[in-house]
């Protein structure tokens, strides 16, 4: 194989002529800047993997009511955690698969695959005429697309190692944004024929079929992508790697200080005895654990009745809360972040807003009392603090994953964080629903009444992320052979 050698001050790099992952080093080699097309990229992958996720997070609640399954008023959310979770259990049993595909065949084939499902599936899911077929389209809708795991690693792989947070916290916020304007769609799109009568009369499709709208939407915006993924650019390097990748070199002509910059592991070391990675993997899942009951019971309790300790929201009150939070997590992310965390570290950073988001949490009972204006006000105000906090702490831990591995591993490294990952979420929905109905039925309990107990519940598993977070437990660097520099 034809191969190019350009000398470097340390090492030699290696670009080989028809390798896609060389023709993006060599790239990052050449130029600088951070491409915005790059950037544009991301968000639309994550976005079609994030946005049916939460869609339905401000009609579920109307969806399982019309399906009859519940007895009892009480018993919906319960339900509801069940179609929420659904989703999660599938990808769990898979992402760590796509992984490894990712890792074989490269990262853009997994993409286009997986938006192909999701475009599949997520219309069938919008099409559900039963509890049960709600929950098998939403579990086939998680196990067959594996687009997070190879974007995260692409995430990283793109930009050069002083871009790197830039990449990851676009990926997260993308992800986040997904998480808000998701929800927004559902509540301004769902039950149409109630909400747009003059574009959606009654007796039609959509009176039949008052939840396809925004699967529908989220659909049509997904097979877009799919199209413009054909032109993505390939990451993975397809001949056998050397002892130094490109990445090792760029780390060395560096170096490495402080406690957030990370060496990366010794080649083909078994990722399971990578202590840095799988302590950031395990806080990584307490904190998925916790939003993922967070977004569900958010958005169940702001629906839920006054007399039970909700909002009493419809669904457009949902959605306007949600997309203004959106709005708020693009600008954090994309001219905060990244100067946050080179300032800070991406741990003491998460530490910090870990800590915060507890009082915050558990102030969202008393919000409950307000009223008019005052209580979208400060809804408002809570929503977008708490997913700023949020989204800083996956930010940060996504990048002590990224920098633990080598490319070769990586897909396979988010692979297994995909999976324990999803196996947390999948438990965060069913159980943050269950958890909110068993509340709603302890209104007059002397301790923590009513929703008191359900958010003191979700500070619980934050004050334990917050705990794991610090040494001897997370561990920020791995040993690398020493390499005599001059």
């Amino acid at each position: 194989m034809e191969e190019e050698n350009i000398g470097q001050p340390l090492l030699k790099k290696h670009y080989y002529e028809n390798c896609p992952g060389c023709k993006v080093d060599k790239a990052k080699e050449l130029k600088t800047d951070v491409s915005l097309r790059n950037l544009l990229n991301i968000w639309m992958v994550v976005l079609c993997s994030s946005l049916p996720i939460s869609s339905l997070w401000p009609y579920l609640y109307f969806m399982v009511s019309d399906f009859n399954i519940a007895e009892r008023e009480e018993d919906i959310s319960g339900y509801a955690g069940y179609v929420g979770s659904a989703f999660m259990l599938g990808r769990a049993i898979t992402s760590l698969l796509w992984g490894i595909i990712a890792d074989r065949y490269g990262r853009k084939p997994v993409v286009i695959v997986g938006i192909i499902f999701v475009i599949i599936f997520n219309t069938l899911f919008g099409l559900s005429t039963s509890f049960w077929m709600a929950v098998i389209m939403r579990f086939l809708l998680g196990s067959l697309n594996g687009l997070l795991g190879p974007m995260k690693a692409y995430s990283s792989e793109i930009f050069r190692e002083e871009h790197q947070a830039l990449g990851l916290s676009t990926f997260s916020a993308a992800w986040g944004i997904g998480l808000i304007i998701g929800p927004a769609l559902g509540g301004y799109l769902a039950q149409p024929v109630e909400k747009y009568p003059h574009l959606f009369p009654k007796d039609s499709f959509w009176d039949k079929f008052p939840y396809f709208l925004p699967s529908f939407v989220i659909s049509v915006f997904a097979f877009v992508v799919a199209i413009a993924s054909i032109w993505l650019p390939e990451t993975l390097h397809n001949h056998p790697q050397s002892s130094e990748s490109t990445e090792d070199t760029e780390a060395l002509e560096k170096g490495s200080s402080g406690a957030d910059k990370y060496n990366i592991i010794q080649k083909d070391e078994n990722l399971f005895l990578n202590w840095p990675l799988m302590s950031s993997i395990i806080v990584y899942c307490i904190y998925s654990l916790h939003d993922a009951a967070y977004q569900e019971v958010f958005s169940l309790w702001a629906v839920s009745p006054r007399r039970l300790g909700g909002l009493s929201f419809t669904t457009d009150n949902v959605g306007n809360v949600l997309a203004i939070t959106g709005i708020s997590l693009i600008i954090y992310q994309l001219s905060l972040y990244p100067s946050l965390e080179k300032a800070f570290g991406p741990v003491r950073f998460a530490r910090v807003t870990g800590v915060l988001s507890i009082p915050l949490l558990q102030s969202y009972p008393f919000i409950a009392m307000l009223s008019g204006f005052t209580l979208n006000l400060v809804i408002n105000i809570a929503s977008v603090v708490k997913n700023i906090l949020t989204v800083t702490i996956i930010t940060g831990l996504f990048l002590l994953q990224n920098r633990a591995v080598e490319q070769h591993q990586r897909g396979a490294a988010n692979g297994i964080s995909m999976t324990t990952m999803s196996i947390f979420k999948a438990i965060g929905p069913a159980g943050g629903g269950a958890i909110l109905t068993w509340s709603q039925k302890r209104l007059d309990a002397s301790f923590l009444p009513g929703t008191h107990m359900v958010f003191f519940l979700l500070n619980v598993a934050g004050g334990i992320g917050v705990l794991l977070m610090f040494t001897p437990f997370l561990s920020l660097k791995k040993k690398t052979p020493s390499v005599q520099l001059h």
